[in-house]
This record gives structure tokens, C-alpha cells and sequence, in this order.
């Protein structure tokens, strides 16, 4: 007897691939009203440009300032800088081409100042023209070098201090860079770094030595330079 056929299993429908849609665009983090995008270098750099104008016109004071600085580079994102500065314009911001520091030409050659105190002392401070090396020396004397109300008319300074049986002592504004390079031998040498939160701000080197004496410079409280631009072009004629 023949067998009966069994019928064939049906095979199932495969559904059709549906055609995927384009991913909708990423929403931007300005877009975000947690302000939750990561602060970049320029955001905390135009934020720090409207406090700085804000303390050159004197709507804050420097320590309110100073305080603020350290707010603006502690910040992780964009939401975080934002309150820092919304009680200030940002129309005094200053504009990217212009630049912050006005300085003179650069005499590489030019000769170096010479203060010199033995069994005396010696004082350089108000309104004066900072030359791009000064040579300081003191045998058994004190010389004091102040820069907080000085003119930079060039970006980099160098100070080469000596101090044998003497004391020679730097200050300048707190918004400069400050940096040291030195030596004490039965003495002291000590420098206070610091760097400036412009990028154009002056800078001023500390180098040398002390034998049974000191060399200090720090930045003395209080004081900053708010129109160096102005005052140089004043200085200079222009």
C-alpha cells in the first residue's frame, strides 16, 4: 500500500527589513539649560577677560576678583562659568585681535641696569621704566626693588641678584608671572612663583645666589597693574 503524502511544512513569511531613519542631529550643549558641555580653555579665558576688565573698571575689588579667577579655573563645564560673571557686562570684554599688554621694542642689547649697596642700602620703587636685566648687588647693605607701580616695556624681565652679608627683596603686582632660579649658601634664597592669568601678562626672573645673606621676591598684596597699556603709551609719547 502506498504511503500518503505527507503535506509539505509551510515556511513562515520573513517580514520585510524596514529602511532605518537617519539619527536625528546631536543637540548641542548650548542647547542644554544645565549648561552641562565641558568647558574648553577659550570659555574659561573669555570669562577670565570680563573680570579683568571688571577689575580695571572697578566693579570688583581684587580679592573679589582674585576669588572669582579661582572659581573660572576650577570650572568643569559651561554651566559652572556662567554665574561667575552674571553680574557683569560682557561688552567690555576685550576683543580677541586686541592685545592685552602694549610692550616697546625688545633691546637685546641693551645694557643692563646696576643697583649696588655696600655697608648702605639701596631702594628702587613708584613710577619707573623697568629695563630688561637689572643687576642687583649688596655687601653687607639692603636693596629693595619695587615693580608694583613700574612700567614693563618689554614682556620678559630678568633680575640677577647677589647678596653677601646683605638682603636684597623684590615685589611685584599679584597679576604678573614671577618665576626664580637660585641658591643660598648659609642663607636664604626664595622666590614666590607665580603665574598670571593672562598669557601676556610681564614676567619677571629671579636669578642668583646668597652667602650668609637673603634674596626674596613675592608678590605684594593688594597690588596690580590695571592699565599697563595706558600707562605705557603715556610713558612712551604715543
Amino acid at each position: 500500500m502506498d504511503l500518503e503524502k505527507q503535506p509539505e511544512p509551510a515556511s513562515e513569511a520573513v517580514p520585510e527589513k524596514q529602511p532605518q531613519r537617519p539619527a536625528a542631529p546631536a543637540e548641542t550643549g548650548f542647547a542644554d539649560p544645565r549648561g552641562s558641555l565641558r568647558a574648553s580653555d577659550a570659555d574659561r579665558d573669555r570669562i577670565a577677560d570680563i573680570l579683568r576688565d571688571a577689575l580695571a573698571e572697578g566693579r570688583l575689588d581684587p580679592e573679589e576678583h582674585s576669588d572669582r579667577i579661582d572659581a573660572v579655573y576650577r570650572a568643569k563645564t559651561v554651566g559652572e562659568l556662567e554665574p561667575i560673571v552674571r553680574d557683569l557686562p560682557s561688552t567690555g570684554a576685550r576683543r580677541e585681535s586686541e592685545p592685552a599688554y602694549a610692550y616697546g621694542p625688545d633691546e637685546q642689547d641693551g645694557q643692563a641696569d646696576s643697583l649696588v649697596a655696600i655697608f648702605s642700602s639701596t631702594t628702587r620703587k613708584g613710577r619707573w621704566r623697568v629695563g630688561r636685566r637689572t643687576n642687583a648687588f649688596a655687601l653687607f647693605g639692603n636693596i629693595e626693588i619695587d615693580l608694583t607701580e613700574a612700567i614693563f616695556a618689554q614682556r620678559l624681565t630678568t633680575i640677577n641678584a647677589t647678596s653677601i652679608f646683605g638682603n636684597v627683596e623684590v615685589r611685584v603686582p599679584e597679576n604678573i608671572s614671577l618665576r626664580g632660579n637660585g641658591s643660598g649658601v648659609f642663607g636664604n634664597f626664595e622666590v614666590v612663583t607665580l603665574e598670571g592669568a593672562d598669557p601676556q601678562a610681564p614676567v619677571v626672573v629671579i636669578n642668583g645666589y646668597s652667602v650668609f645673606g637673603n634674596v626674596e621676591a613675592r608678590p605684594k598684596r593688594g597690588k596690580w597693574i590695571t592699565d599697563l597699556q595706558g600707562k605705557l603709551r603715556k610713558h612712551l609719547g604715543h
